[in-house]
């Protein structure tokens, strides 16, 4: 499955609950805001676990993270969790986006360094009185208030850490700071997962580390991102993409199909929480969810 080993004394799917998280970004244009709650409706009946919100650098993109998250608490009656990154904002800058999603009832906040400003792969700089990484950030969320803070992780490692060691090290500055768990960066080899987890927990870190699923939605593009972002692309995925460029109807039909198998082979190693990047479209997530057992609960 998924191209990966059966190993023995894999637990069957049915004996344990499957719980999903769902990620959105803000919407930039009325047509896509539209879309965007589309999105939140079709996935809310499946009692999510939560759903996050991005944020990007700039006050416009802050402010629409914040309106977003605030009309899912209002109207969708669903957990929402609010991105932060420390990137281009002091802290107290940082410090009032905390205190104005505490305003409108958010508790749960996915605290990142974030992208450098000048773009992916380009050198990171500290804002001059900002945080300085999420380990930073972490510590600042919890002074002002009693949030649960989630933060990310890298099964091939963040493509700037010369290491495993020196990346795992950051993850446990980020816990020890408060975090209490972490969504990993999308990864297609579950067996990097699993070696990722083994070396977290030798390291003596047991906070839950939350598999990041990618329903592919445009192969070329997300191959191209996953260059940018240290994910890789294992050959076999690639051939199951070849030739469907112009066909979107198998693309999505294959798409939903590699995506499941892939959870339900994370399932078999005793995963039980998987957190999805929608890409604000919800059809495939929900076919996935479907394809696993999941059935509306409300709605």
């Amino acid at each position: 499955m998924n191209h990966n080993t059966e190993r023995s004394g894999r637990r069957s799917k049915d004996t344990h609950k499957l719980n999903v998280s769902f990620e959105f970004f803000p919407p930039k244009t009325p047509k896509m805001e539209e879309n965007l709650w589309k999105s939140v409706e079709r996935l809310a009946p499946l009692a999510p676990e939560f759903v996050s919100v991005t944020y990007g650098a700039g006050g416009s993109t802050r402010e629409r993270t914040h309106a977003t998250v605030e009309r899912i608490i209002k109207e969708a009656g669903i957990p929402a969790a609010a991105h932060l990154t420390c990137v281009g904002a002091s802290k107290a800058e940082v410090e009032e986006v905390v205190r104005s999603y505490a305003e409108v009832g958010v508790k749960h906040i996915v605290a990142l360094r974030g992208d450098p400003a000048a773009g992916v792969g380009e050198k990171y700089v500290p804002h001059e009185s900002g945080y300085i990484n999420a380990a930073d950030l972490v510590a600042g969320i919890k002074q002002i208030g009693d949030f649960e803070v989630s933060v990310s992780a890298y099964p091939e490692k963040h493509p700037e850490s010369p290491d495993f060691a020196t990346d795992i090290e950051m993850l446990r500055q980020k816990v020890d700071a408060g975090a209490t768990r972490a969504i990993t960066q999308f990864f297609f080899d579950n067996d990097l997962y699993e070696g990722y987890v083994e070396r977290v927990r030798r390291a003596g870190i047991f906070i839950p580390i939350v598999p990041g699923i990618l329903p592919i939605h445009n192969f070329v593009q997300m191959a191209g991102f996953a260059s940018k972002t240290g994910a890789s692309v294992p050959q076999w995925l690639a051939n199951r993409f070849e030739g469907l460029e112009s066909d979107d109807e198998t693309h999505r039909l294959v798409a939903a199909a590699v995506a499941a198998e892939q959870v339900e082979d994370l399932r078999s190693r005793g995963v039980d929480d998987f957190h999805f990047y929608t890409m604000n479209r919800a059809n495939l997530s929900y076919a996935i969810c479907h394809m696993l057992g999941m059935r509306p609960v409300r709605g």
